[in-house]
């Protein structure tokens, strides 16, 4: 890719899933060394989490692009939106998660034994427990208030992988809280499917909380 993208540009700035989950971003800076060369700059960038957060630090570097900024204006961007994400998720179940090792056995069987839902977020690329919840109907709450108790948002963004309309239903609640925010909406990919199993709900926000 690297190889194809110096064609028409000879800076690149490479933003990739969390370092702490993946083995994407150290091949990223094994890619780098083949391909860099005198001419050309690649900056490879851990997005610090995971699907839609790491598409809205894509996004941001993107229009920092688009504005004419230099390389370095748009890994400034980059960095301040990383710092400036939130992220909240509702999980119908730790046990997919628990099986890839993301989360200890403790946590699991306490989930497993009460019958709650657990909410996670994310600091630095590790998953931490946020809560538990009874029903899922809770859980959702518990977004809409993450996103409610937001004192700025510049940016907002709902992933799913099986409940479309609950997805729909939370970004139309995030639109009457600030009618200026048009949410993204987008199903995670395939390998997180894995891990969070089904029912999966997270929200992320680019402000002040």
């Amino acid at each position: 890719m690297y190889e194809d993208v110096t064609q028409e540009t000879d800076e690149i700035v490479s933003i990739h899933v969390t370092s702490k989950h993946s083995a994407t971003y150290n091949s990223a800076l094994l890619g780098k060394e083949i391909a860099q060369r005198k001419s050309r700059r690649i900056e490879v960038i851990d997005s610090k989490c995971v699907t839609i957060w790491q598409g809205l630090v894509a996004i941001a570097a993107a229009k920092a692009a688009q504005a004419q900024n230099s390389l370095h204006q748009v890994i400034e961007t980059v960095r301040e939106t990383i710092n400036q994400l939130h992220v909240l998720a509702l999980l119908d179940t730790l046990a997919y998660i628990a099986k890839g090792g993301r989360v200890g056995k403790g946590l699991s069987a306490i989930e497993s034994v009460l019958s709650v839902k657990p909410l996670l977020t994310l600091h630095d690329g590790q998953i931490r427990p946020a809560g538990l919840v009874r029903t899922r109907s809770k859980g959702i709450d518990r977004l809409r208030e993450f996103v409610a108790s937001a004192l700025h948002i510049e940016d907002l963004a709902i992933a799913y992988n099986t409940t479309p309309d609950d997805a729909r239903t939370l970004a139309d609640h995030t639109s009457l809280l600030f009618p200026n925010i048009l949410p993204r909406i987008a199903r995670v990919g395939p390998a997180l499917e894995v891990h969070a199993g089904p029912g999966a709900l997270a929200v992320v926000l680019k402000g002040a909380k």
